[in-house]
């Protein structure tokens, strides 16, 4: 099969392809910054390169070229930031989408994998793992989430159209993470001159005892896209290893004693320090964080036979040292986080909430 996919240099794009490439499929790999030479001049000829800005004018046209010929689109071209500028990130996110949906719909690609989050559900705290029939009303303080609700809706209204192509399947993982995104997560995460390497001293880790999250491996995640594609399947699935982590478990693995910090505590002290410009995440994904229900991959197990390789606590282990470490690769989007170019970047651009190419 040929199969295209955007944003192929981020953390699930780049897991993708690798998956893609060893089960024997092409692959034609598109992102807003390309790799390296080194890549774009592989030694395998089942992978090409492509360079593509969802936000640029001539998007569909060069997304139309790209797709023609493909056998399946794999979308996970994403924004995270800046987030203090939303609206570049919802014509990059929601923009973006419309573009793919609808250069695949003109190149008259059959299948669309579209990589959605469990970002995209409406809130819900109870403890009964939901199925993909929650509803996806997003959280409302975060842009990220408004818009994987909003390209929800767009696909909704694709599929409401008769005899509709591309038929589209829907990812809704939970958190994913690697340990070779550690640095990235720095990055995005971390005030720009904080070492990473304070996150292994943290004496005490304040969070509210009720805080539960759940994290799945890049490569996991990775693997059920192949077999979706392989399999032409289509709908929503949900993606999400176990267990269910919960404060006690991310303390253990920092190292620290766990101390009940009230989740509005929490909150308020997060919206100040992003208020001040001393912390560059919006505190939307606090919100998110709380608010988002427990995933339920029934459907993943029964209809894709897919198992996780990775508990979720080896994942949260693996991420914290690579954040530690800051593990990387040479890609633009999953670069080590280096103090100089930090500084740098901070004194020439500005902070990396307000950076368009971080």
């Amino acid at each position: 099969m040929i199969v295209v996919v955007t944003g192929a240099t981020g953390n699930i794009g780049s897991a993708v392809v690798d998956q893609l490439l060893a089960a024997g499929h092409s692959v034609r790999g598109l992102s807003r910054r390309p790799p390296p030479a080194r890549h774009l001049d592989t030694k395998d000829a089942r992978l090409r390169w492509g360079s593509a800005d969802l936000t640029a004018d001539d998007r569909v046209v060069r997304l139309r070229e790209a797709f023609e010929g493909a056998d399946a689109v794999v979308h996970t071209a994403w924004g995270f930031q800046p987030t203090r500028d939303a609206a570049y990130l919802r014509q990059l996110d929601v923009g973006g989408t419309r573009a793919v949906l609808e250069a695949a719909e003109d190149a008259g690609v059959p299948h669309l994998v579209h990589f959605s989050s469990v970002g995209a559900y409406s809130p819900g705290r109870g403890p009964v793992p939901v199925e993909e029939d929650w509803p996806t009303g997003g959280t409302p303080h975060l842009p990220y989430s408004r818009h994987k609700a909003a390209a929800e809706r767009m696909l909704d209204a694709h599929e409401e159209r008769p005899g509709h192509r591309p038929r589209v399947a829907r990812v809704r993982p939970s958190l994913v993470a690697r340990e070779s995104i550690g640095g990235a997560l720095d990055r995005y995460v971390l005030p720009s001159l904080l070492p990473a390497q304070l996150i292994s001293w943290l004496p005490v880790l304040p969070l509210d005892r009720a805080f539960r999250v759940q994290l799945t491996h890049t490569d996991d995640v990775a693997q059920a896209v192949v077999t979706i594609v392989e399999r032409q399947a289509t709908g929503p699935f949900n993606l999400a290893a176990d267990p269910v982590l919960t404060r006690e478990d991310i303390a253990a693995a920092l190292g620290a004693r766990p101390v009940h910090l009230p989740w509005r505590a929490l909150r308020l002290l997060a919206a100040s320090a992003w208020q001040a410009r001393v912390q560059p995440v919006d505190p939307g994904w606090l919100d998110m964080a709380w608010d988002v229900p427990v995933l339920s991959s029934r459907r993943a197990r029964e209809e894709l036979g897919w198992t996780p390789v990775h508990d979720a606590r080896s994942v949260l282990a693996e991420s914290l040292r690579g954040m530690v470490r800051q593990a990387g690769s040479d890609t633009p989007a999953l670069r080590p986080r280096r103090l100089s170019e930090q500084a740098r970047n901070l004194l020439t651009q500005g902070p990396v909430s307000r950076r368009r190419f971080s």
